[in-house]
């Protein structure tokens, strides 16, 4: 597959990659690792007519803590959120899912975690060759008005399968963009915006350039958990995070996401809210949280990431159930 022809870009510093996105508009395309970009373009899924690099940037990597948010800066690579000890001691969840993320190839030379929480929308019957798609009619996602992984959809259901993004979820990360314009903070939740035509909540010209993530208090624990069907170099099947207090023995403040289900991670709230206050050592209400986890999460899946509906939604009540054990374990000392 040849990467259609386009004007590659290599501005020097954020307010001239700023200025190049703010002129080209939605002809342009963003280049950080590019283990998904480049992919994308030789499938011809895009067609731009500009790629801008962000290689020459600086100021947009590292990690560090201020006024109690834990900042990591869009294009750090994703190594060193890996070897970050304040990735591993506060945001456990995160380095799991890094962990996990295709192999250690792209971890040390090309993935960024800004990268990755902006990975695309994926469903078996979209990601295929440019001849592949060409003896169907044009689905959702490509423009047209069919979805192939449910019959009669009126809308794209591509599924979100970023295991960063999943795991910033649970944790409660903000996104912060930046244009010509000044800079926009939202939450996670907000950015990702569970529509698989258009995944993310960012204008034309505008660049994801720092995470925010609140420190979790004492007491605090947090987990992600992944199927997939190859153990390396594969996206999930599904996911789950989850974020958790432990206060005098009992949950408080629990977030748990599921992710490989919709086309952003699910923040389970109603699921979540069921445990804060029950005794951690109570496995019937960790199983009840973990079935209406399943409950909720199915109603989002669908046939289209190369493996069975029945398995990947009883997936998620095993990996939320395990999800709650590990991030209890964090939480009080008890893992290893």
């Amino acid at each position: 597959m040849i990467i259609p022809e386009f004007e590659y870009v290599a501005p020097g510093d954020l307010q001239e990659a700023l200025d190049c996105l703010a002129s080209h508009g939605e002809e342009a395309v963003v280049l950080a690792g590019g283990t998904d970009l480049l992919v994308r373009l030789k499938q011809r899924l895009l067609k731009p007519r500009f790629v801008v690099s962000l290689k020459n940037l600086r100021g947009l990597e590292g990690i560090h803590k201020k006024d109690g948010v834990i900042v990591l800066g869009a294009m750090t690579p994703l190594v060193e959120v890996l070897e970050s000890e304040t990735v591993g001691k506060y945001l456990p969840a995160l380095k799991q899912a890094v962990e996990k993320i295709g192999a250690p190839s792209i971890q040390h030379f090309r993935g960024t975690i800004g990268g990755n929480l902006c990975l695309d929308t994926r469903c078996l019957f979209y990601n295929q060759s440019q001849f592949w798609r060409s003896g169907r009619t044009p689905c959702h996602k490509d423009s047209g008005k069919t979805c192939y992984a449910e019959e009669n959809s009126d809308r794209c259901r591509s599924a979100n399968q970023s295991d960063g993004a999943c795991a910033l979820m649970a944790l409660g990360c903000d996104v912060v963009l930046a244009s010509t314009g000044g800079q926009r903070v939202l939450p996670v939740g907000e950015f990702l915006t569970g529509k698989g035509e258009s995944p993310f909540s960012i204008e034309p010209g505008e660049l994801v350039v720092e995470l925010r993530v609140p420190e979790p208090g004492e007491g605090a624990g947090s987990s992600f958990q992944k199927i997939t069907q190859r153990s390396a170099i594969d996206f999930a099947l599904v996911s789950a995070a989850v974020s958790l207090r432990v206060q005098g023995g009992r949950f408080g403040g629990v977030r748990i996401s599921v992710g490989g289900a919709g086309a952003a991670p699910l923040f389970l709230k109603e699921a979540s809210a069921t445990l804060v206050g029950k005794p951690i050592d109570d496995n019937r209400s960790i199983d009840a949280t973990s079935g209406l986890a399943r409950k909720h999460a199915s109603a989002f899946m669908v046939e289209n990431l190369g493996s069975s509906l029945e398995y990947r939604q009883k997936m998620v009540h095993v990996l939320v159930r395990r999800g709650i054990k590990e991030a209890v374990a964090m939480a009080t000392g008890c893992c290893g």
